[in-house]
């Protein structure tokens, strides 16, 4: 305002100077034609110039007032404002030294020790300003729970000197207090207030009340619909059953950590129901509060209970912040009898590799038997149907080493097998990308290549994890098979063209059967048999197969070591370290928890290793201990009896801390359930 006044009367003064001018040239213009005003005209301008002089300094005099008075009235209202305003405030110092207390601030913590919740506050917001003093954004902003209100802290700092003993500067700040009490109120009813939606499915429906005698079918069915609705009456929401073995189930937000901390006991409940047949029932549910609508929150919902279905059932998951949480999922997956699925997925595969001008098959990193395996057989029916078809894997590792050289002596297989570099090159978007035992997007020996096309199908028997890809426009995911190269096997079977396994081809499939089921003794069905059988007819040569599993004697002496080191955790639990530094320690480590699962009492093992770049860890258990759960919370992944987990950035020993860590929250959980 003193700027802008100052420069009116500058703009005053100048027009003056210009007025005196115009008087001038008038009063000479005058004189020269008539020379006797030559004297008035010098009086008359000397007179002009007194009062154009008297006038300036008087109206200069009378501005500079009026800017003083206007200075004091905008100081003492400043000052008023302070005093009085009816925000609490107060100008504080670094140090912790309270300068002033505004009226306000004063009677609102009249009945608080405020001085205990200000140290802490200025220590932090201390530490802040000394991170943040070279840069411009001066601004602080703290939340803050004093006594039973939330406040929301905002202030300046500014420098106000230095301290010559620290030799460090010194800042002055005012701190507002907005009582936030009633909006964070607002908000969390708002919060709670709002939708989630479940889908509770009961596994194998059909298969189930097959199984159970007519005359208690009736009976059955309306108790577990009983507990469906008592336990969501007890968190007060809806149920409404939409198909015979589908319920939608509606509540609010505010009841989905209560849910959380029951570990959805209705899941024990259904298995509790007491049927003559021995027949367990279970539940798989999703819940979901993620989307702007009920539609939308409907649709994510069904989206989770396909992860739930592809993790085997028997369990509940919540989509919730982007992330998924389980629940349950603790007993083996249970096998479905029908083939339908796998006939109709071999058709629309077919159709598929006829669309498309190639074929790439891809595993997942460090490969394999059973992904090399389940990667020919997709092999075979490519170029069966006429696609030029290639696989993209590393076989140059300790766990193909064998395998490899028994398939460099066929000719048909030289050039098909080739790295990703070279398959990034030649992938197109018209090229069908196979994907076999594995579902990760991050877990594939090419990420990029998922980028490159749209043309996906996926096929594998893993537990389904978050990271599943997303792309897929066919997806074959049977939880309960053994292995990929079964579900290959399988497909093989149902397609409308005749596929003709050579030797060699029937045999890696047969040892990718083998190897994920431990010789036939875990995770081992009907169809695991049926697939097997249709292999022997192809002329499986047993004998080499099994020399593909022989360790050498130095791999051998390594095992032996490593169990040396077994370190016996819960009584029956067995964690072994591989200490030296090895590009196949996820091989060394693998087999070795496979050779401390036959040492007696030992029912789940673990062994962790480093390939140089990652620690890795193997879990394996007899059926009694879920290491699929232990390790997914360390990022993993697997089966009830088979899992494994890649960690990055941490030492063996930070890992085996955790690991410890996740096997006493897994046995806490379920001694909850």
């Amino acid at each position: 305002m003193q700027n802008s006044n100052r420069k009116l009367f500058d703009s005053l003064v100048s027009r003056t100077k210009i007025y005196l001018v115009i008087i001038f040239v008038l009063l000479v213009v005058i004189c020269i034609y008539n020379p006797k005003f030559i004297i008035p005209a010098i009086l008359i301008f000397a007179l002009i110039l007194g009062y154009t002089y008297f006038a300036n300094n008087k109206r200069k005099s009378e501005i500079s007032q009026h800017l003083q008075d206007l200075t004091l009235n905008v100081n003492q209202a400043a000052k008023n404002s302070l005093i009085y305003s009816p925000i609490p405030l107060i100008i504080v110092e670094t140090d912790g030294n309270i300068v002033w207390r505004s009226t306000k601030f004063v009677s609102e913590f009249a009945n608080i020790d405020i001085n205990n919740y200000l140290t802490e506050l200025l220590e932090n917001i201390n530490l802040e300003i000394q991170e943040r003093k070279d840069k411009k954004d001066k601004s602080i902003v703290r939340n803050l729970k004093i006594d039973n209100k939330e406040y929301k802290i905002l202030g300046e700092f500014v420098k106000s000197g230095s301290r010559e003993r620290k030799k460090q500067e010194k800042y002055m700040m005012i701190l507002y207090f907005l009582d936030e009490t009633e909006n964070i109120k607002l908000k969390r009813e708002y919060n709670d207030s709002k939708a989630c939606v479940g889908i509770i499915m009961i596994d194998n429906y059909e298969e189930t009340i097959q199984q159970i005698e007519i005359d208690e079918r009736p009976q059955i069915i309306a108790e577990i619909e009983k507990s469906i609705y008592e336990w969501a009456n007890e968190y007060e929401g809806i149920v409404v059953k939409s198909d015979r073995d589908k319920f939608v189930y509606l509540f609010e937000q505010r009841h989905l950590e209560k849910i959380k901390e029951s570990k959805f006991n209705i899941l024990d409940t259904i298995k509790e129901i007491n049927i003559s047949t021995k027949v367990q029932l279970t539940l798989s549910i999703a819940i979901s509060n993620e989307g702007e609508t009920g539609k939308e929150k409907y649709q994510s919902a069904l989206n989770t209970m396909d992860v739930v279905l592809g993790r085997g059932g028997d369990q509940a998951a919540i989509r919730e912040n982007g992330k998924y949480h389980f629940f349950g999922g603790r007993v083996e997956e249970v096998e479905r009898r029908t083939k339908v699925k796998a006939r109709i997925v071999a058709h629309a595969l077919e159709e598929l590799i006829k669309e498309n001008d190639q074929v790439f098959i891809m595993g997942h990193t460090n490969p394999d038997i059973d992904a090399l395996g389940s990667a020919i057989g997709m092999y075979r029916l490519a170029t069966n149907l006429g696609k030029e078809a290639y696989i993209v894997a590393n076989t140059d590792t300790m766990a193909l080493g064998q395998v490899k050289a028994s398939l460099d002596e066929e000719n048909e297989f030289e050039g098909v097998i080739i790295n990703k570099e070279i398959a990034e090159e030649k992938i197109t978007e018209k090229t069908l990308l196979i994907i076999v035992d594995t579902h990760k997007s991050s877990y594939v020996e090419d990420p990029a290549l998922l980028e490159k096309t749209n043309q996906i199908a996926v096929i594998d028997h893993h537990r389904r994890s978050p990271d599943f890809i997303q792309k897929s426009i066919l997806t074959f995911h049977e939880v309960y098979a053994s292995s990929a190269a079964e579900l290959v096997t399988e497909l093989l079977q149902y397609t409308n063209t005749q596929v003709d396994l050579s030797k060699i081809e029937a045999e890696v499939l047969y040892a990718g059967i083998m190897m994920d089921t431990k010789n036939f003794t875990f995770k081992t069905g009907v169809r695991t048999f049926e697939a097997a059988a249709y292999l022997r007819k192809c002329g499986v040569d047993i004998i080499r197969v099994k020399k593909w599993f022989q360790s050498d004697l130095e791999t051998y002496t390594k095992i032996t070591e490593i169990i040396k080191t077994t370190e016996i955790i819960n009584d029956t639990i067995g964690i072994a370290v591989y200490e030296s530094e090895d590009k196949e320690a996820n091989i060394i480590c693998a087999k070795s928890a496979d050779e401390l699962l036959t040492i007696g009492n030992i029912t789940a093992s673990f062994v962790l290793g480093n390939d140089g770049e990652k620690v890795t860890i193997s879990g394996r258990s007899i059926g009694d201990i879920n290491v699929q759960l232990i390790l997914e919370k360390m990022g993993g992944g697997g089966h009830i009896t088979l899992a494994g987990a890649q960690i990055e950035g941490m030492t063996i020993e930070q890992v085996k801390q955790e690991l410890k860590q996740r096997i006493s929250e897994y046995f806490e959980e379920n001694s909850c359930q």
